[in-house]
């Protein structure tokens, strides 16, 4: 048996909820296969992993992983994740939502899960899009993209959603592309190994709901794309920002080893119990 057909039978609840519901050509499935390679990569037990999702096609990973597992409300995925990462700091907690879950409704949540440092692995599948719901734009469509609410064309300002983790306070900031799998799998590796709030931005082509709308021809035009546009964080920072043109850095943003809120609110309880035995 092949390692790839080891890992789908070991982390996968393969005898149900498949067929999966992923569109052909979706990067959603290749953002799968590297979360199952890194956990078993970072030496994880199933019984060690908590996965949270939100609602949309990125959701469906909680049905699909057979990890402990909860699938929550529109937007709140980091608000149940932070709870459990209080109630039990052993288990490593990887919430994995979409642009809109994470940025539009939840943006609120993600800089504050960010600004606290609490021990949690984010795992953003940036489509673009609402990609579930209609193809909707979202806090991350490109300005000048036309999707079923702008039909003409979007106006707004986007979210950058890896700088946005970054200033807001994370410790380990990433980004990665459905194209680079090797790359996202030593990323969401390191992730789920550093203490402290990680975020790790894979973008994931959605050619049902974007691609068609913005003149892709084919998904296999959305990964030549991804190819072609992403530039490696050095080279990004070397390169005089009037010559970028459309292009935009791949790789490590930021990497810290402050400690986590739950470190934090363990010491401060451990500090105080002390000082009511000593009373």
């Amino acid at each position: 048996m092949s390692q790839v057909t080891q890992l789908i039978h070991q982390y996968l609840r393969h005898n149900k909820r498949f067929p999966h519901v992923f569109c052909p050509g979706c990067g959603h499935g290749i953002v799968l296969g590297s979360l199952v390679r890194s956990v078993h990569n970072a030496g994880l037990s199933k019984d060690e992993v908590c996965l949270v999702a939100g609602i949309g096609c990125s959701g469906r990973m909680a049905v699909y992983v057979d990890f402990n597992t909860v699938h929550t409300t529109h937007g709140r995925a980091l608000t149940f994740a932070t709870g459990i990462k209080m109630a039990n700091p052993e288990l490593t907690v990887i919430c994995v939502m979409g642009d809109g879950d994470a940025l539009s409704i939840g943006g609120n949540h993600l800089i504050h899960a960010a600004r606290r440092n609490v021990g949690i692995t984010a795992l953003i599948l940036n489509n673009n899009i609402y990609g579930m719901t209609g193809g909707q734009c979202s806090s991350t469509t490109p300005m000048g993209a036309r999707s079923m609410t702008t039909p003409h064309g979007q106006l707004e300002n986007t979210f950058d959603i890896a700088e946005l983790a970054k200033v807001a306070g994370a410790n380990y900031v990433a980004r990665s592309t459905a194209f680079h799998a090797k790359m996202m799998d030593a990323q969401i590796t390191a992730a789920l190994t550093r203490p402290g709030f990680s975020l790790v931005e894979a973008f994931s082509p959605c050619h049902t709901q974007y691609g068609r709308k913005n003149k892709f021809r084919t998904v296999v035009d959305m990964y030549q794309d991804l190819k072609t546009r992403s530039m490696p964080m050095d080279k990004w920072n070397e390169t005089d920002p009037a010559k970028r043109g459309d292009k935009f850095p791949v790789g490590v943003f930021v990497e810290r080893d402050e400690p986590g809120l739950e470190e934090r609110y363990a010491a401060m309880s451990a500090g105080l119990r002390a000082k009511e035995v000593s009373a």
